[in-house]
């Protein structure tokens, strides 16, 4: 245990247990010597040890080698060394990356021995900034689902609800952060994998922009589908906005293996700063959540900025240019795997997926990419005078568990709910999913959207509307048994 006046942000005379610690005020008490590593990385697998069988958020332990890599970290620190970022600060890996040493398995039965022989870019950069990795956290089979269950592995649950989906396909990652496994969770995000769990969990979760953080698999066959390639990234899940920033940095380093991968520099601000446009609604919504998005833009109104509700050009249509161009490619694609390896949840969700959205051809997948360039360019004029967009990350609260597989009319009405997020993939462009308050049993959380690369516009607004709410503290699971 630590006391209050060791850490930030907390009451006088108050302790707080080791595990509940953020990855930034962790880093900073380490880089000090106030705290070892070793510490920290044992009282990580003890909360673990303590929550994760009720919620089966991590489906590979490493505890014998992250102690092993958090005692040289802190002999690099005794010896003087340069530290990283994140020095001797555990994290978690979903299981769906490559790490040297383990299986890459993505949740799928027949991957259960595809073992990685060197780490992806993401665990590399990480291992650089000097993080311990605890453990690897679920996924659905194949990370296809807004569910995290498998027959590897089988369910993770939601620490703040059982009955509830705790998200996917990052949902083992999101309920990791959430229950206090760690501050920093790896993810990854097509349609919203890494948003979904973070909105679902109460966290803040980044879908960074197209090649911003460097991403291959040494262990995967063959080459991404090219729509997977514009709209697949790597983010953070974290309890605050600051770890968020801090992980996403890290995560960031370049790697030549991703020839997509991009190093920016300083942009030039956006033509009208602190503009927030704020979309509410966007079709059917639920009416908590729309006013989860109205009190995002009243904080950051109260903070100073221009709030109007106004929606982006062509927002319907950048959302169906998911389905156009990832029908026919990612998911044309996955369907020969999953009839082949996939399990009974993944053979039936992807069912109802291509019962729900139309099939189409390679032609009207080459003219949704032409369309996608034109929809960007009018969305990055519009970012720039709106250089903040408000808007749900989801249209629905979370699903119960499962909700997925009961019909075609039903995964068509939650296909239809997850446009805020499908259209964002479909651009490319950053999303952070951030909470603002409660009202639903959980801290109900929006997406803010900025232009390519202006994930540091997202972190300012984030700031913004963190600052109006408690922190966001580790759970422990309720119902979750």
């Amino acid at each position: 245990m630590l006391s209050a006046s060791t850490t930030s942000g907390l009451d006088p005379g108050m302790t707080v247990p080791l595990w509940s610690l953020g990855a930034t005020e962790a880093a900073a008490l380490i880089r000090s010597g106030v705290l070892s590593s070793r510490e920290l990385t044992a009282a990580t697998l003890q909360r673990l040890e303590q929550v994760n069988p009720q919620i089966n958020a991590v489906v590979r332990r490493m505890d014998a080698e992250a102690l092993a890599a958090a005692e040289q970290a802190d002999k690099a620190r005794a010896s003087g060394q340069a530290l990283g970022a994140l020095h001797g600060v555990p994290v978690t890996i979903k299981v769906n990356i490559d790490q040297a040493g383990h299986p890459t398995d993505g949740g799928v039965v027949a991957y259960r021995d595809v073992m990685a022989t060197e780490d992806s870019p993401v665990v590399a950069n990480f291992r650089k900034a000097g993080a311990v990795i605890v453990g690897r956290t679920n996924t659905p089979c194949y990370s296809m689902r807004w569910f995290t269950d498998n027959e590897l592995h089988g369910a993770t649950l939601n620490p703040w609800d059982a009955g509830i989906t705790c998200g996917g396909s990052s949902g083992g990652a999101g309920a990791a952060v959430a229950a206090g496994i760690g501050a920093i969770a790896h993810g990854n995000d097509i349609a919203g994998s890494v948003r979904y769990p973070a909105y679902c969990c109460g966290l803040v979760g980044m879908r960074p922009s197209y090649g911003r953080v460097a991403s291959f698999n040494a262990s995967a066959g063959g080459a991404a589908p090219i729509s997977s390639q514009l709209m697949a990234v790597q983010g953070p899940l974290t309890r605050s906005v600051r770890d968020n920033r801090l992980a996403l940095e890290v995560m960031a380093g370049p790697d030549p293996r991703d020839p997509r991968h991009v190093v920016t520099g300083d942009l030039p601000p956006p033509r009208r700063p602190r503009h927030a446009a704020l979309v509410p609604e966007m079709g059917v919504t639920d009416p908590v959540i729309a006013a989860a998005v109205r009190e995002a833009g009243w904080r950051l109104q109260a903070a100073g900025w221009t709030v109007e509700e106004v929606a982006p050009p062509q927002l319907h249509e950048a959302a169906a240019l998911w389905p156009a161009m990832g029908m026919p490619d990612v998911i044309a694609g996955l369907v020969p795997l999953v009839e082949r390896h996939g399990d009974a949840a993944i053979r039936r969700a992807l069912a109802l997926w291509r019962e729900s959205w139309p099939q189409v051809d390679a032609s009207t997948c080459l003219a949704a990419l032409a369309q996608r360039n034109a929809i960007l360019r009018q969305w990055q004029l519009f970012l720039e005078d709106w250089p903040i967009l408000v808007m749900p990350v989801s249209c629905a609260l979370p699903y119960p568990v499962d909700e997925d597989l009961r019909d075609a009319e039903t995964t068509a009405r939650m296909l239809r709910e997850q446009a805020p997020m499908l259209a964002v993939s479909a651009l490319g462009l950053p999303g952070l999913s951030v909470p603002v308050g409660g009202g639903a049993g959980w801290p109900v959380g929006v997406q803010l959207v900025a232009g390519r690369f202006r994930e540091a516009l997202c972190y300012e607004a984030a700031e913004i509307i963190e600052a109006h709410r408690p922190p966001i503290l580790p759970i422990d699971p309720r119902g979750a048994q």
